[in-house]
């Protein structure tokens, strides 16, 4: 039995929308940085632009993909929101775990020496907020090892 050609089309349409479609997933924002010399800097501050989205009852994740020349177990980052006016609306530090205490494993998912780390920030966003700031808070000048830092909102 063969299938006609426009019948295939259409099924091959019909998958590839049902397939990008899959992949908006269940966030309306996420946004990863990429640090130069895969090395997050004690100056660098990597700044989210949240302007046009409805903050309101949202999950935040910050994310952090590292790969295996990181020497730490744990990343502290301080989280700063701000709104239009930059006024500071949240500061708060928070420790990010991104090896296993017991095991040494590393947690989050990736492939190769890639990992990436995600991690719900610890607070509701001011419905307020325009940006998001991430800084490092490792006592080192230089995180060798960090490749990127991400923000997500979920639906």
């Amino acid at each position: 039995m063969t299938i006609p050609m426009n019948k295939l089309r259409i099924i091959g349409l019909l998958f590839l929308i049902l397939g990008l479609n899959s992949c908006s997933g269940d966030r309306i924002f996420e946004e990863f940085k990429g640090l130069d010399s895969a090395a997050w800097n004690a100056t660098d501050s990597i700044n989210f632009d949240l302007n046009s989205l409805d903050l309101a009852s949202r999950t935040s994740l910050i994310a952090i993909r590292f790969n295996e020349s990181y020497k730490f177990s744990n990343c502290y980052v301080r989280i700063i929101s701000k709104d239009s006016s930059n006024l500071i609306l949240e500061n708060r530090l928070v420790n990010m775990p991104l090896f296993d205490s017991k095991s040494g494993k590393p947690l989050g998912k990736g492939f190769g020496n890639t990992i990436t780390k995600y991690d719900t920030i610890p607070f509701q966003l001011n419905p307020r907020t325009s940006s998001i700031t991430l800084l490092q808070y490792m006592r080192e000048d230089q995180l060798s090892g960090i490749e990127a830092v991400g923000f997500k909102i979920l639906k």
